[in-house]
């Protein structure tokens, strides 16, 4: 019986780490093309590409135009990954939970990037900023462009497992952020403390920041609180 889609991810994601453990090949090194991996593992190149795409979100391989796929950290077989599972009785609850979840990760998360961030990490959280503002005035809602923002905050922390863990979970979050209760104007009345937080983080203030996060999450608890009712 051939193995559901998600299943068979997971799975050639450990013989893709294998293979690469298995073929010495270090961080800086090119992997095979898609055609050389899919020959090597026995598996379709819609599987393939979902594999990587994954661990590139990881920030464990990078793709580069015109030259290849490389390797940006060391990978095995005994790589650790963390299947996500939200067992909630309805929407409003798996919202909640991951909320919960959530708001430790971003108030560490926010406070860490005000006391590390540097000039690189101002100017490219500053044009995430500008492009969920643009999206958010155009559209009245910026669910895209607002993660792009938080995902450059996490990298201004300097600290990979943020993004990681942030990545691991997000596709067991999708499911549940994706416009809830179809309501396109959700947690709308966070938008102005992303600019506060911005400017907290470039004045290096770890308490502002802090502040700042708790306020945007404060929104969205409410919103789905009485957007469930």
């Amino acid at each position: 019986m051939p193995l559901p889609p998600i299943d068979r991810v997971v799975q050639v994601e450990k013989v893709l780490a294998d293979f690469v453990e298995r073929a010495g090949l270090a961080p800086g090194e090119r992997l095979p093309t898609e055609r050389e991996l899919m020959a090597a593992l026995n598996v379709g190149r819609s599987t393939i590409r979902e594999v990587l795409r994954k661990f590139q979100a990881l920030g464990v391989i990078e793709s580069r135009k015109g030259s290849g796929t490389y390797l940006l950290k060391p990978i095995s077989g005994a790589t650790v990954h963390m299947p996500i599972s939200i067992d909630a009785q309805s929407l409003r609850d798996a919202l909640l939970m991951t909320l919960e979840v959530r708001r430790g990760i971003e108030v560490e998360a926010s406070m860490a990037a005000a006391r590390r961030r540097t000039q690189r990490d101002i100017a490219i959280m500053g044009a995430r900023l500008e492009e969920m503002e643009r999206v958010h005035l155009a559209e009245g809602t910026s669910g895209k462009a607002d993660l792009a923002f938080h995902l450059s905050i996490y990298d201004a922390t300097h600290n990979s497992l943020f993004r990681q863990l942030l990545e691991q979970m997000r596709e067991g979050f999708e499911r549940f952020w994706s416009k809830p209760f179809d309501r396109p104007d959700f947690a709308a009345r966070s938008f102005p403390y992303h600019r506060t937080l911005f400017n907290a983080i470039v004045a290096g203030d770890a308490e502002k920041a802090r502040e700042e996060t708790l306020k945007i999450l404060a929104v969205v608890e409410e919103d789905i609180k009485e957007m469930s009712q």
